[in-house]
């Protein structure tokens, strides 16, 4: 077997006619905090139950440290797991919440302890240690439970969208929160997310799911600027699509020209754009936070850029910044979303601007 942490071969996973895990392999090195994104029903969570021990694949195996575990039952797997609803015990304090893993492993009592001390001053919380659930937060409950899950010094943390109960504020504090975590102790770590933000903000390695398998894996910013088809670049935030086809001008240059009329020079760095050159149509996209909107008068790099005039046709404030509906004037069937983060009052309704398209950030996708 090969030196990764965690090993995945030709796991499949079906209830009855349906296949929730369809023949997925996977290594996630040591240390490593790796996501699985995906939608509803992508097989997820069926995949982290399977690490776990929790549900045995109908075919394949699955290696911990090297070790074949596909047998091995959950309790014995070394495995800390926090779960959606944090599973805490209602009847125990947060001291003996944490404690029980390691009563049920039987820690001598000297030992104890000092543990549980440790946790609580790891998760920042070593003035709670005698309430009991009831009594504390939501953002305190899913910090307990990471303690009770680290507490027997596992060889992998398994995590199943443990901040999705949790307000917009304290999920955002708690990644904070969760990734120190995480990189004090170099634990190997498995999360499962449907959430964009959580996986890319969080993660070493994200594995993208659809339909019980992989669609692309990569770090958090390969696969956000880089995805390979459109399900992809759709389902990791909002995208700019434009169906058209790759051209070389006289000079050697790219250019992409779309079918809605907008012509747009793509950049030698671009993947795959050059391989697309004579191959037909294609898709291509841009992120909205890479598009720029200018004033007319005002002075741009037209060697980076593309340059449109387009009149705002709707926008809206979101807090970090505002987006822009803009309608390209020569181009009145194509439209194209800007998001915009400079604080200040939004251009009004109806006011020309110029909009740059960088030559540098278009995605080419393979489908």
């Amino acid at each position: 077997m090969t030196s990764a942490h965690v090993q995945l071969v030709n796991i499949t996973k079906t209830f009855g006619s349906t296949v929730a895990v369809d023949r997925l392999d996977l290594e996630i090195r040591e240390g490593e905090f790796f996501a699985l994104l995906g939608p509803s029903g992508c097989g997820k969570t069926t995949t982290l139950r399977i690490i776990a021990g929790l549900q045995a694949p109908t075919t394949g195996d699955v290696y911990v440290r090297g070790e074949l575990v596909t047998a091995v039952p959950a309790h014995k797997r070394n495995i800390g797991m926090v779960f959606q609803d944090y599973a805490l015990f209602p009847h125990m304090n947060v001291s003996d919440n944490i404690a029980f893993g390691l009563r049920m492993k039987h820690w001598p009592k000297k030992r104890i302890a000092p543990r549980v001390e440790e946790l609580l001053e790891l998760i920042r919380l070593p003035d709670i240690a005698g309430r009991y659930p009831d009594q504390i937060s939501g953002g305190q409950k899913q910090r307990v439970a990471l303690a009770r899950a680290l507490a027997p010094e596992p060889a992998l943390l398994l995590l199943d969208e443990p901040l999705s109960n949790l307000d917009l504020k304290l999920r955002q504090e708690l990644r904070l929160e969760l990734r120190r975590i995480q990189r004090e102790l170099k634990v190997t770590t498995i999360f499962v997310t449907h959430d964009q933000g959580e996986a890319l903000s969080l993660s070493d390695q994200v594995m993208l799911m659809k339909d019980g398998r992989p669609i692309q894996q990569g770090a958090p910013a390969e696969i956000y600027m880089h995805p390979r088809s459109g399900w992809a670049a759709s389902f990791l935030g909002d995208a700019n699509s434009f169906l058209g086809v790759m051209e070389v001008e006289a000079g050697g240059a790219m250019r992409f020209v779309t079918d809605a009329g907008p012509t747009f020079r793509v950049s030698e760095l671009v993947p795959q754009a050059r391989e697309r050159v004579g191959g037909g149509p294609c898709t291509s996209a841009l992120r909205p936070e890479v598009i720029q909107l200018l004033p007319l008068e005002s002075t741009v790099a037209t060697d980076s850029y593309s340059l449109h005039v387009g009149r705002v046709e709707n926008f809206a404030y979101v807090g970090s910044g505002t987006r822009y509906v803009m309608r390209l004037e020569e181009y009145p069937s194509q439209v194209v979303i800007v998001d915009v983060g400079r604080p200040g009052a939004p251009w009004c309704e109806g006011t020309r601007l110029c909009v740059a398209f960088p030559n540098e950030d278009w995605i080419v996708l393979e489908d």
